[in-house]
């Protein structure tokens, strides 16, 4: 297999000198090229077309939002990486990429002591998502094990679902910005989310998404009381749990270990809400790179919840809500587009009111759809 080819975009030697080394060290990726400014980069992608580029975001010139612009008019499908600072201004410039269609971002390692925690630092985060994400669809489906069976489980026939959590990581930001608009003002119960993302650029990703939804939403703090009609988003750095509180139920937050290298993890939400809501629960897992959200999926599911997840064909990187396909915890999959109707349709369907006969069955769920 040919190795990754890889632009390098920064206007900063150093940096380029760095990523140049560490990048070319994988022996499945190859920087054919490096440029100081967005122009320079356009006019070299033309000529290098490399499998993906890496944009850093400040550049004089023309900086990488504006490149970017540009880029996508000529090469809509080249995978792109921004490369930004860990700072407020880094963080919106970052969200304002992602939505003109930046497939991801890596923050810059900063304060991290030595050339190597540097290194050591690109090696953990940017390499693994340059694979994942020039992996294409077919290879990441080739990647994942045969799928199971969908575990069969029983639900009572009365069951209301009475919160909905989301988890999702590499390509969530759009994903969000496709799913939350669609809930409408009214809907009748709490939605908790947990989007990989560093601090302070969770923050940004709840206000711009508040800007654009019928529902509240916030980024999550410690002691908030769950109410109808309202999201939270975990905070960067922190994870975030639903417990009982009397006759209402609250969110915590706390530090403990990251799991699945991620803090916040999908995993630790969704537990959480097995533990509390039970079979009252409907999770949903979008694209995201790596596995968490496939055993929380799978505790939501024994305590009798629902759990579906978006389809490979509309997510950035199909390695979560794969998984959690592979491990038979999905009960439906769906494209991106149709996610927000579908979670609005089960909500909806689980309060209406029903014939006295059907409360005192138990459904047995032993089929998915796709």
């Amino acid at each position: 297999m040919s190795p990754i080819r890889i632009l390098v975009v920064d206007d900063s030697v150093v940096i380029r000198k760095l990523l140049g080394d560490t990048l070319s060290s994988d022996p499945d990726l190859q920087v054919v090229g490096s440029a100081g400014d967005g122009r320079i980069a356009l006019a070299k992608i033309a000529q290098l077309q490399p499998d993906l580029v890496t944009l850093d975001i400040e550049m004089p010139v023309l900086n990488g939002l504006e490149a970017l612009k540009e880029l996508r008019k000529s090469h809509p499908k080249l995978a792109v990486i921004m490369f930004s600072t860990l700072t407020e201004r880094g963080a919106a410039a970052t969200l304002d990429a992602l939505a003109l269609g930046a497939s991801d971002y890596a923050t810059k390692p900063s304060n991290v002591g030595s050339p190597a925690a540097a290194i050591a630092a690109i090696r953990s985060e940017l390499i693994p998502k340059i694979k994942a994400l020039c992996a294409g669809p077919s290879k990441t489906l080739k990647s994942l094990p045969p799928p199971r069976p969908l575990a069969p489980v029983k639900r009572p026939a009365n069951r209301r679902i009475e919160i909905v959590a989301i988890g999702t990581s590499t390509g969530g930001p759009n994903a969000l910005a496709e799913v939350l608009p669609r809930i409408p003002r009214n809907f009748p119960v709490p939605i908790v989310v947990v989007q990989h993302m560093p601090p302070i650029f969770t923050r940004f990703l709840a206000e711009r998404l508040a800007g654009r939804c019928q529902i509240a939403v916030e980024e999550g703090s410690a002691g908030v009381t769950l109410s109808a009609g309202r999201s939270w988003i975990a905070p960067g750095n922190f994870h975030m749990t639903v417990a009982r509180s009397g006759l209402s139920w609250r969110l915590n937050l706390n530090q403990d270990p990251a799991e699945n290298s991620c803090r916040p993890a999908v995993d630790v939400l969704f537990r959480s809400v097995a533990a509390v809501y039970g079979a009252n629960a409907l999770g949903v897992v979008m694209t995201g790179m790596g596995s968490d959200g496939v055993l929380g999926a799978q505790r939501l599911r024994e305590a009798g919840g629902e759990v579906i997840i978006q389809d490979e064909a509309s997510a950035v990187v199909w390695g979560m809500p794969g998984l959690v396909y592979a491990s038979g915890n999905a009960d439906a999959v769906y494209p991106l587009e149709q996610l927000g109707p579908e979670i609005v349709r089960r909500v909806a369907n689980s309060h209406a009111p029903r014939p006295a006969a059907a409360t005192a069955n138990l459904v047995a769920i032993g089929s998915h759809a796709k």
